[in-house]
């Protein structure tokens, strides 16, 4: 199995220029890239978001990593990790030696089962603890640290690369509580300086990092925009040298190889976004029936061609494309709009229409046009009224976490590529969306396939998921995006931000 990830240089100098031409003579001098997605917490027990994972992926490490393009892990801060004794029950690494936190001391195996106990005893809303589900307890002695797992995971290595597996300092971290304040202590390629939240991360090479990359990169300032149009004016008045996540889309979609003085990137991505539903008793889109009715009613087609200026694609699918399992099931359910179908399912609900719910949104790039768009599509036919609301970022994620929204748009970044990330993550019981969804078909599905090593059998598990999924409408997918990333012609390295592993690698820009 393999995310698609495809890359295409709108430059007239290749990529291999430039890696293989790097400039010693700009060593120290930093690389500022700019981003919309916001930091939400710099405590890895407290974010399960793009901007949070994308800065952690630089400053911490993981016990595993991805390669650029990879899809299974290699060793990062462990030097070898395997399953044993069978069963895919226990799985079993030994450190890497020599690794140093910033305060001098040296990593132990204590820190690793320290690091994985605080994210499910945090518990945090917002955090990342549904991702470690499967884990059950950890044990830690000399070098050698051994995760105990509840059930067989074959997935659990892809889980340990993530931002959940981010080892902290246990000296700095509270156990049962998050870390206040804007340091960090990890042992990844750079320390983080400084950092102003919603404005910038400094992040300084680290001399004493030791793990899968040969070397640590140039200076790095990271620098977070509240929306795509910021990203844009800040790019157009050269104040950042790399530009991702992203600008807005009349913009890419009028990117040109013809055009001077830029680099631009543009690859396939795994990222998906969804409109979420509360299943639960007592929200007026409980019966599923009424979720149905909202699923005829969505086109996909005109908000990607409208909102999105074609640099998304129309998706049917919780699996997206390139991925295992991917299926049209929406379409194939509900291949285009229809009131007609819609109202015949409320009739049978027997709701009066039209039916109100809640909809939130996040202040942030086309948020707001889309949830315009989606709002007259959904009050078509007079059926449903919608009231819609948007969010800043984090009060938006506490929204939905609290389960106080009916139905919330919400982007999401697939963690590893395997299909896994979009089964227990999306649609299982105590999902980390809280739609409050539960099928014990779906909930086994994605535990059968969990069995597999070789992944590309767990094919027919998701596809049946994803029938069970469009039957029952938790969510109903929207778009695929793609991903683009802009750099100044002296900037190499950009095209390994985003290459569908979820590990954001600031050490390969360089100055050309």
């Amino acid at each position: 199995m393999r995310i698609l990830v495809t890359l295409l240089v709108l430059a007239v100098v290749g990529i291999g220029g430039w890696q293989l031409l790097p400039s010693q003579e700009n060593k120290n001098k930093t690389i500022t890239v700019g981003t919309t997605d916001a930091v939400t917490s710099l405590d890895p027990a407290g974010a399960y978001d793009a901007g949070s994972w994308a800065l952690f992926s630089n400053v911490f490490q993981t016990l595993l990593t991805f390669e650029p393009g990879g899809v299974q892990p290699v060793p990062d801060a462990a030097k070898s990790c395997a399953f044993v004794g069978g069963g895919l029950r226990t799985y079993r690494c030994e450190l890497r030696p020599g690794l140093q936190f910033p305060s001098g001391r040296a990593m132990t195996a204590e820190d690793v089962k320290y690091s994985f106990d605080r994210v499910k005893k945090i518990n945090s809303d917002v955090g990342p603890a549904s991702l470690l589900s499967t884990l059950g307890s950890v044990d830690a002695s000399g070098g050698t640290v051994t995760f105990h797992l509840a059930s067989a995971d074959a997935t659990f290595p892809l889980k340990v690369a993530t931002g959940a597996g981010s080892i902290v300092d246990k000296d700095k971290y509270p156990a049962t509580a998050l870390r206040t304040g804007s340091e960090v202590d990890g042992t990844g390629p750079y320390t983080l300086t400084s950092y102003t939240d919603k404005k910038s991360a400094v992040l300084t090479p680290y001399d004493n990092y030791h793990g899968a990359i040969s070397g640590t990169g140039r200076p790095v300032e990271l620098r977070y925009y509240a929306g795509s149009g910021q990203l844009d004016s800040a790019w157009k008045a050269k104040q950042v040298d790399v530009a991702t996540r992203t600008l807005p889309p009349g913009v890419l979609s009028g990117l040109s190889a013809s055009d001077p003085n830029r680099r631009v990137t543009e690859s396939d991505s795994a990222e998906t976004r969804n409109l979420y539903l509360d299943t639960r008793t007592g929200s007026p889109l409980h019966d599923a029936r009424v979720r149905r009715a909202m699923a005829w009613l969505v086109d996909r087609e005109q908000l990607a061609a409208t909102v999105y200026d074609g640099t998304v694609d129309p998706l049917y699918s919780l699996v997206p494309t390139g991925i295992i399992g991917h299926t049209t099931a929406f379409f194939d359910d509900y291949p285009k709009q229809s009131v007609a179908k819609a109202k015949q399912l409320l009739t049978e609900a027997g709701v009066s229409v039209p039916l109100h719910f809640t909809f939130g949104y996040g202040k942030r790039d086309s948020g707001a046009e889309e949830a315009a768009v989606l709002k007259k599509q959904l009050e078509t036919g007079g059926l449903f009224k919608v009231d819609v609301k948007g969010y800043e970022w984090t009060d938006f994620q506490k929204q939905w976490a609290t389960g106080k929204l009916d139905a919330y748009a919400v982007g999401w970044v697939a963690d590893y590529p395997d299909p896994d990330t979009f089964g227990a993550a999306l649609v299982g019981t105590h999902s980390t969306m809280n739609t409050g969804y539960s099928n014990k078909f779906v909930d086994n599905l994605i535990l059968d396939s969990q069995q597999y090593p070789d992944r590309s059998r767990v094919d027919t598990d998701f596809r049946e998921l994803q029938r069970d999924v469009a039957s029952d409408v938790p969510l109903i997918p929207l778009w695929q995006r793609k991903e683009y990333v802009v750099s100044t012609e002296d900037v190499g390295g950009a095209q390994y931000l985003d290459d569908g592993t979820g590990v954001f690698r600031l050490w390969r820009l360089n100055w050309i």
